[in-house]
C-alpha cells in the first residue's frame, strides 16, 4: 500500500469505526459461538476417544472428513439446510473447530502418565475425580494448543460469513471486491488479520501458563 492509500484506509476508518467495530463485534461473536460449541462437544468427543480406543478412528476420521472440505463448500451445503444466516456460520465454525480440539483432548489425555493415574486411584479417586482433578489438568498445554488452532481457523473462516447472509468482517471484504474499492478491502482484512494474530498470540500465552502447572493429588 503507498502513502496515498494508506492515507485514504485512515480516513476511511476514522468516517467509518462506528460500523467497523460493529463488524468486527459481529465477527468475534460468530467465532466465539462456533468455538464454545466445539469445546461442549469436542471435549467430551476427545475424553471417549482415550477411553475407548476401538472408537477413537472413527471419531477422529469423521471430524477429520469436515476438516478436508472446503469451507465455502461446507457452507454451501449448510446453507441449503439451514438457509441462510447468523445460525448456519455458528455451526460451520463449529464443524470446523471440532477435529483440533477433540484430536488434541485425545493426545492430552494419552500423554497422562499411566502412574500418576495409577496412584490417583490408590488414593480413593474415583474415574470422574481421577478425570476433573489429574487427567484433564494434565492434558490442558495440549487443548489449549486445539483451541488455539481452531480460533485462527474460525476467524478465518468467519470472513465468508456474507456469502450465505452473515455478517462480520467479511461484509467489508467482499463489498470492496464488488466495489473494486482498495480500501474497503484493507478495512475489512487488517481487523480480521489482527484478531487472528491476537487470538494466536493470547492462548499462546495461556498453553504457557499450563505447561507451568503441577498437579498434586
Amino acid at each position: 500500500m503507498n502513502r496515498s492509500g494508506f492515507a485514504g484506509l485512515l480516513e476511511y476508518v476514522r468516517e467509518n469505526w462506528p460500523h467497523l467495530l460493529s463488524l468486527t463485534w459481529d465477527h468475534v461473536v460468530m467465532v466465539l459461538c462456533g468455538l464454545g460449541l466445539a469445546l461442549i462437544v469436542g471435549i467430551p468427543l476427545g475424553i471417549l476417544c482415550a477411553r475407548r480406543e476401538k472408537l477413537a478412528p472413527v471419531i477422529l476420521a469423521a471430524a477429520n472428513v469436515v476438516q478436508v472440505l472446503p469451507s465455502l463448500a461446507l457452507l454451501a451445503l449448510l446453507m441449503i439446510v439451514l438457509g441462510l444466516g447468523f445460525k448456519t456460520i455458528v455451526v460451520g465454525l463449529f464443524l470446523y473447530s471440532l477435529l483440533p480440539i477433540i484430536r488434541n483432548t485425545y493426545v492430552g489425555l494419552k500423554q497422562v502418565d499411566a502412574g500418576i493415574a495409577e496412584a490417583g486411584k490408590g488414593v480413593g479417586m474415583s474415574q470422574l475425580q481421577l478425570l476433573a482433578k489429574v487427567q484433564l489438568p494434565l492434558a490442558m498445554p495440549f487443548l489449549a494448543a486445539g483451541l488455539r488452532l481452531a480460533a485462527v481457523i474460525a476467524i478465518g473462516v468467519a470472513t465468508l460469513a456474507p456469502l450465505i447472509g452473515g455478517d462480520g468482517l467479511g461484509r467489508e471484504i467482499y463489498s470492496g471486491l464488488n466495489m473494486r474499492n482498495d480500501v474497503k478491502i484493507y478495512a475489512g482484512a487488517i481487523p480480521a488479520a489482527a484478531l487472528a494474530i491476537l487470538a494466536d498470540a493470547l492462548l499462546g500465552r495461556w498453553q504457557g501458563r499450563f505447561g507451568k502447572r503441577k498437579v498434586r493429588l
